[in-house]
């Protein structure tokens, strides 16, 4: 591959201006980190460099020394494939690394030899961009769709923001939030959905540049996409702007500056450019997309750029400091004037100063817990998405900055917050707490990413069976570390006459297998109290909450353990009595620990000493020491029954190999609960014969 180098100045006839430079020393990082890694895309980062470097050394409001400054401008590159361009701008600009929570800046973010080491183990440059790995990258956008969903969810924090605390004399939240979107993010239904709702709201600090290269990994975009994307956006209510050529930077500057100065609705710059740019046999072709140029390609490609055609990883005299005057100065200068405002303003508003450094730091508000309900034991109960609703209420009240809603659904999932003041979130009002994501399920799942990014505390609701439509932003949600909430009712076969096509089964089992999300399902309302505050605890880690449509029993806690018990995700709820050890084990999810409660109490009456185990939440159990694990589930109890409506997947886990798993082994069917219930054994008899099954094999 030749020397690296980190100075000196190409060779060409005539010098470039020191903008050129910059956006080829782009270019060429992007070629150079492809090359050695024999991996990646280095199309985009040759046709866009003089895109994004414009962007950031003209418009984007944003201090390379404090990276988490909560008025910058957001940069998301939704093109996640292109990410050398982003990782070449963060090295030009000097974006400085932050500590593990993101709030002090200190060595670079990204070195000129994590780009070297691009797409290894150990970079800083994954192929891909990942939020919690490198400073400097707003969102992890890996799907196509997922960085325009999301930087919809931070327009409308930005709004959210400013609505909240800025007042007379203090314009503290103001920014902007630009993202790079492709061919690929236009043909994704989730930037569709977003593109929707972003232009419902009128969220005038958004801007989308469409990079129209025409080009896919199978080849032209005519294979399959030749629909009209600027009318679409027209119809989505969006200004929709155009430049013809990516490298006519003074065309690219006066479209930013009509986005800037728009103020009813969100923007789309369609820019046409050529993937591949200045490489002479790549150029325009699908060969520039998914996979390196090749030596021989990359030293011509130099060529046309009159660059030194042997260097690798150059980086010539003035680029630092050209990028480091632009994007650098105008950054730090912007916020000081913030840090100087921000004080004042402390000074003057107190408790709104409190709120902004609490939200920064991800940490609840003082006092968020007082008041919270006690539900009294009731044999007939409530739904758990009733329980929820009232705690959620409760809480929210006193937590200014949760903020959410449900995908035309809220009535359903019980997730309207209806205390005073809380408003509906509109175009007229971004200052609402109820959030109205229409049935745009994946859109939504992507926005409360873009909340929680922002740092809102979010939460997005719906049944059970439509997180099949937010799997990706879910598992997004993890992967960034995000304490995103997410609210799922109709939790089982338990709704009954709807049928298979809402009746989740597989759901459950899917979730739990993502890698860093808490699933918790609680019993009854006692469980869902304390499931909120597991919920409100949690500063880096997403939480599905599974809840009922149907009633519950609301268990009498002077008979059963307390629910605080559900903190360790699972605890013995019911036990022989006069410390008799346990001959039997019940474990069970939700609406089922009451059916093992019932079962219970029979057992007792003939004599027989069981234990009733609530697991709300395997993540959290796993979590425990040994020692609790084993006191909860002791091993020399080897006769065990497990009980939810959903798939046996993974309980053997708990009940081993030979234990009983009463649960789904096909897809629901429609009719009345009861009914539904006695079809597919979840009654106390069928519990009841499960038992003593397991206790004649022991014995």
């Amino acid at each position: 591959m030749g020397n690296d180098q980190s100075g000196g100045s190409p060779r060409r006839g005539d010098p470039k201006s020191l903008d050129q430079l910059c956006i080829d020393t782009i270019r060429t990082l992007s070629m150079d980190a492809v090359e050695q890694a024999k991996s990646g895309h280095p199309g985009t980062p040759m046709g866009m460099a003089p895109v994004v470097h414009t962007i950031w050394q003209r418009f984007l409001r944003y201090d390379p020394d404090d990276p988490a400054w909560p008025n910058r401008d957001r940069f998301v590159l939704s093109v996640g494939h292109a990410s050398m361009l982003l990782y070449s701008m963060l090295h030009l600009a000097g974006v400085k690394a932050a500590d593990a929570e993101h709030e002090r800046a200190g060595t670079p973010a990204v070195t000129l030899d994590d780009i070297r080491h691009f797409r290894q183990l150990g970079s800083k440059c994954p192929g891909h961009p990942e939020h919690h790995l490198t400073t400097g990258v707003e969102a992890t956008t890996g799907p196509l769709g997922q960085g325009c969903g999301n930087s919809v969810g931070m327009a409308i924090a930005g709004r959210w923001l400013a609505a909240r605390f800025n007042r007379p004399g203090f314009p503290l939240f103001d920014h902007d939030v630009y993202t790079l979107c492709g061919d690929g993010d236009m043909m994704e239904g989730v930037a569709s959905e977003a593109a929707s709702l972003a232009g419902h709201l009128k969220l005038a600090n958004l801007c989308w540049i469409y990079d129209s290269n025409r080009i896919s990994i199978e080849g032209s975009t005519d294979l399959t996409f030749d629909e009209d994307v600027a009318a679409r956006f027209r119809a989505y209510g969006w200004n929709v702007l155009r430049v013809e050529d990516a490298n006519d930077t003074a065309a690219l500057a006066q479209a930013l500056d009509r986005f800037r100065a728009t103020t009813d609705r969100p923007t789309l710059v369609v820019v046409r450019s050529h993937i591949g740019y200045g490489a002479p046999h790549k150029q325009d072709t699908k060969d520039a997309h998914g996979e390196p140029l090749g030596e021989e390609e990359v030293r011509l490609a130099k060529r046309t750029y009159g660059w030194p055609e042997d260097a690798h990883f150059l980086v010539p005299d003035g680029v630092y400091e050209h990028v480091q005057r632009g994007v650098g100065d105008r950054g730090r200068r912007l916020r000081a004037d913030w840090s100087a405002l921000f004080e004042r303003y402390r000074a003057a508003h107190p408790d709104l100063a409190d709120g902004v450094e609490r939200m920064q730091r991800r940490a609840a508000p003082s006092g968020w817990d007082v008041g919270l309900p006690t539900f009294p034991a009731d044999p007939k109960g409530l739904a758990t998405r009733e329980a929820s609703g009232t705690v959620l209420n409760a809480i929210a009240a006193k937590h200014p900055w949760l903020i959410g809603g449900a995908a035309d659904l809220a009535p359903s999932t019980k997730t309207r917050l209806t205390f005073d003041g809380a408003g509906d979130l509109e175009p007229a009002d971004p200052g609402g707490r109820n959030l109205h994501f229409g049935v745009r399920e994946h859109a939504m799942g992507a926005v409360v990413n873009g909340l929680a990014l922002s740092k809102l505390r979010a939460f997005g609701a719906g049944f059970l069976i439509f997180s099949d439509y937010m799997k990706p932003p879910l598992r997004l949600s993890a992967l960034m570390e995000l304490p995103c909430i997410w609210i799922f009712t109709h939790d089982s076969i338990g709704l009954g006459e709807d049928g298979p096509t809402h009746q989740p089964v597989e759901q459950l089992i899917g979730l739990r297998s993502i890698p860093g999300l808490i699933v918790l399902r609680p019993a009854d309302a006692n469980e869902v109290v304390e499931a909120w505050r597991v919920i409100i605890g949690l500063g880096d880690r997403p939480v599905c909450l599974a809840l009922t449509r149907q009633a519950v029993p609301t268990l009498d806690r002077t008979r059963c353990a307390p629910a605080a018990g559900l903190a360790r995700g699972a605890y013995v709820l019911a036990d022989p009595p006069d410390g008799q050890a346990p001959e039997v084990i019940l474990v069970a999810t939700g609406s089922e620990v009451s059916l093992c409660v019932q079962a219970f109490e029979r057992l007792a009456a003939e004599g027989i000493a069981a234990r009733v185990v609530s697991m709300p939440s395997w993540e959290l159990f796993e979590e425990q020491g040994e020692a609790y694990r084993e006191a909860v589930l002791p091993p020399a109890v080897t006769a065990r029954v497990s009980v939810e409506q959903g798939s046996v997947i993974g309980w053997d886990r708990y009940v081993g190999m030979t234990g009983a798993k009463i649960g789904m082994h096909t897809f629901g069917a429609s009719a009345p609960l009861k009914n539904l219930l006695t079809k597919f054994g979840f009654t106390v008899d069928a519990v009841l014969a499960a038992t003593r099954e397991q206790i004649a094999k022991r014995r």
